[in-house]
């Protein structure tokens, strides 16, 4: 990381700010605009033909007709030239949709907005909606709600109805308070569900995790305890609302259990060689296996590192998750988090880290059966 910032003449407030820039900037970040309709073609559309038309998602959260009344949009509602629409697009459809629909106008939502008509965020706390498509639930037809976007780790998604759940999601939806209300009530919205944590996932992620590693897959060879736990964690993720398993974790848990997976890795690492460390290293042989290790670990890393910065310009936040990753180094990723105070060395450490992992626990047994 050092050699890479220094070759390259790196300054990390500079890569701090332009990930922050290209977060901010996300394509996937819903845009929230009015538009006016003006097309003279869409007269006397639903919003459902509209959607057919444009051929790409978005959500009307109210209108405005020519008399200043403002409704909460459903599938079936006609929308006339003149009318006002609070559009919430995903931002790179934006000018797409003005092109079709009509130009951007200014509206005071908040100050015309009738009010029994509020906009809330409802947190998902019950463990039956987990893994629910959005549009299971049936807003428009149960609840007279239009739900806006799904906020989810700190990132806002466009409301599809195709967007599956997820424990600790919040949806904004707008319409009437006690239609609110009363999914609030469906969906759980209890803050307090959220701080417990889900052991069970865990424990039975742990189990099969053993399992998985110690089923021969060939050749004799076996993920082992690091590669078993690795893949059904990722299965998990995956397809865990499936079976009804709750993966979520709070931020505070989940940082608790890095930190202290962090510390009980190297306490371990230490105690088991520790002991013979000095006799195994300070010696011919050792000298050789320390040479080697290190031209293995470094050399190809400082070739990506520098293909990956000189070629293609990624971040070097990115770089440093992508050497802690490469080299499957905890301690690695924790200097890189803690002294860029972001989250994406974590993100680019937990996209090659798997296999990475899994590569390194194949390919030893591999090269064991080669020379057996």
């Amino acid at each position: 990381m050092f050699l890479i910032k220094a070759l390259f003449r790196i300054k990390t407030a500079d890569e701090i700010k332009a990930i922050e820039t290209e977060a901010e900037n996300s394509m996937k970040k819903p845009d929230m605009v009015s538009i006016e309709v003006t097309n003279p073609l869409l007269d006397g559309k639903t919003l459902r033909q509209i959607l057919d038309i444009v051929q790409f998602d978005f959500v009307i959260s109210r209108l405005m007709d020519k008399d200043g009344k403002i409704v909460i949009p459903v599938s079936k509602t006609v929308v006339h030239t003149g009318d006002k629409l609070y559009v919430v697009i995903s931002a790179k459809d934006t000018e797409r949709f003005e092109m079709l629909i009509g130009p951007e106008c200014e509206v005071d939502w908040d100050e015309c907005t009738p009010s029994q008509v509020v906009s809330r965020r409802i947190v998902i706390t019950k463990s039956e909606y987990n893994g629910v498509a959005l549009g299971a639930l049936r807003l428009h037809a149960g609840y007279q709600l239009n739900a806006t976007r799904v906020n989810r780790a700190g990132v806002d998604l466009l409301a599809s109805p195709n967007l599956r759940l997820q424990m600790g999601d919040r949806i904004t939806v707008v319409g009437d308070i006690n239609d609110i209300d009363r999914l609030a009530n469906k969906l759980g919205n209890s803050m307090r569900r959220l701080n417990e944590p889900n052991l069970i996932t865990i424990f039975i992620g742990i189990m099969f995790g053993i399992i998985v590693g110690s089923i021969n897959v060939g050749f004799g060879m076996k993920l082992g305890l690091a590669g078993g736990p690795l893949v059904v964690a990722i299965l998990l993720s995956r397809f865990g609302y499936k079976f009804k398993l709750v993966t979520y974790t709070s931020s505070s848990a989940s940082l608790l259990m890095r930190e202290l997976g962090i510390t009980l890795f190297l306490a371990s690492v230490g105690i088991s060689s520790g002991a013979g460390f000095a006799e195994t290293v300070f010696n011919y042989t050792g000298m050789w296996w320390v040479i080697w290790g290190f031209i293995i670990t470094f050399v190809p890393l400082i070739i990506v590192g520098c293909i990956a910065r000189g070629v293609y310009r990624i971040n070097f936040l990115t770089i440093m998750g992508l050497f802690s990753g490469g080299y499957t180094d905890p301690p690695a990723l924790a200097y890189a988090n803690g002294s860029t105070g972001s989250d994406a060395p974590a993100v680019a450490y937990s996209t090659v880290y798997p296999l990475t992992m899994f590569m390194r626990v194949v390919a030893a047994q591999g090269l064991i059966l080669c020379f057996m």
